[in-house]
C-alpha cells in the first residue's frame, strides 16, 4: 500500500483562527493550535464530552467506556476522545455504533495515523459524519512529545471530561491535568483500590473530581453540563425478571468469570446437571444476542462495543 492509498478518505481542510469553522473554545487554551488539519466534517468540531482511558484498559474499563460514550452519543453530545488503543478506541467506535458524532485529535499528522491498527476505526469516524483532527501537518510522523500537546485539543475542547482508567503517571491523568487548567468538569468512573490501571482515576476523586457510579449519575452530570436529557429509563435496558439471570449479569458485567463461578452463582435452577443445561443454554442465548463473550483462558464476561 503507498502513503496515498493508505490516507484517510473524506473532505480535507486547514483551519485558521479566522475561520468560520475553526472551534472558537481551542483559543482558549494553552499555546492554541494556529491551524487544524481537518479530515471529515469541521463541523463536528464542537464542544463535546471527552471520553480518556488507560491503553492497556482492563475489560470493565472497555466496557464503561463503550457504555457512557454510547449514552453521550445518543444524547447528541460529540464525543471526543484521542484514538487510542483501548478506552479512547471503544469510546469513539461506540459513538460510531450509536450513530453520533465523534472527534478524534491525534498526535501526528492526519495521513500518519497512530496506532496504525485503529485506521479502519478512523475512517469510519469520517464516513459517519465525525472528524479527524491535528494541529500537526498532514505528514508528521507522531513523536512522543506531541501526544502531550494532543491532550489539550481533546481537553479544550470538551466541555468536560470522563475519565475511565488512568494509572499514575499516564496520559489520561495529564490530560484531566489539562482539563482542569481549561477550568473544565472533571468526571471519574471510580475503579477497584487494587487496579494499577484506577490509582490515578481514585486519586482523581478524593481531589475533587465528580465520580460516575451508575447511568443516573452520569445523566445528572451530562443536565447540569449540556442541558436537558432524555429520562434515563429510556436508554437503560430493562433488566430480566429472573434473579439468577440478574445476578449474571451484574456479575459478568463486573468482571470476567469462568463456567464454576457462574454455576454457583446459579443455585435455583435444580441440580448441577440441571444448573449446567440452563447455564449452556444462557449463555448461548447471550453470545447470539451480542451481549456475552467468551475469553481468553476460557472465562466469560459482558461484550465491550467495537471489540
Amino acid at each position: 500500500m503507498t502513503r496515498s492509498e493508505g490516507r484517510l478518505k473524506g473532505d480535507r481542510c486547514v483551519l485558521g483562527h479566522g475561520d468560520e469553522a475553526f472551534p472558537r473554545a481551542l483559543l482558549d487554551v494553552p499555546d492554541p493550535p494556529r491551524r487544524l488539519h481537518v479530515v471529515g466534517d469541521p463541523q463536528a468540531l464542537q464542544e463535546g464530552l471527552a471520553i480518556v482511558g488507560a491503553r492497556k484498559a482492563t475489560p470493565y474499563g472497555l466496557s464503561c467506556a463503550a457504555h457512557f460514550a454510547g449514552i453521550a452519543a445518543e444524547a447528541g453530545i460529540v464525543v471526543i476522545s484521542g484514538g487510542a488503543r483501548g478506552c479512547d478506541a471503544a469510546s469513539h467506535a461506540a459513538a460510531v455504533e450509536r450513530g453520533g458524532r465523534t472527534v478524534v485529535f491525534l498526535g501526528g499528522g492526519c495521513d500518519e495515523p497512530y496506532p496504525a491498527e485503529n485506521r479502519g476505526l478512523f475512517q469510519r469516524v469520517v464516513d459517519c459524519g465525525g472528524a479527524v483532527a491535528s494541529e500537526q501537518p498532514w505528514e508528521a510522523p507522531p513523536r512522543p512529545w506531541m501526544f502531550r500537546l494532543r491532550n489539550r485539543l481533546i481537553a479544550g475542547l470538551s466541555k468536560a471530561t470522563l475519565i475511565v482508567e488512568a494509572g499514575l503517571p499516564s496520559g489520561t491523568f495529564s490530560t484531566a491535568d489539562e482539563a482542569l487548567a481549561a477550568n473544565r468538569e472533571v468526571l471519574v468512573v471510580p475503579g477497584a483500590i487494587t487496579s494499577k490501571q484506577s490509582r490515578g482515576a481514585n486519586r482523581l476523586i478524593c481531589q475533587g473530581a465528580s465520580p460516575v457510579v451508575d447511568d443516573e449519575t452520569f445523566h445528572d452530570q451530562l443536565f447540569s453540563i449540556f442541558g436537558a436529557m432524555s429520562p434515563v429509563g429510556e436508554r437503560t435496558a430493562s433488566k430480566p425478571a429472573d434473579p439468577v439471570e440478574e445476578r449474571l449479569i451484574d456479575a459478568l458485567d463486573a468482571g470476567q468469570l469462568t463456567l464454576d463461578e457462574m454455576l454457583a452463582l446459579a443455585e435455583g435452577h435444580g441440580t448441577a446437571d440441571a444448573r449446567m443445561q440452563w447455564l449452556m443454554m444462557w449463555l448461548a442465548s447471550m453470545q447470539k444476542e451480542g451481549r456475552v463473550a467468551r475469553y481468553p483462558g476460557g472465562r466469560y464476561g459482558a461484550v465491550v462495543a467495537g471489540s
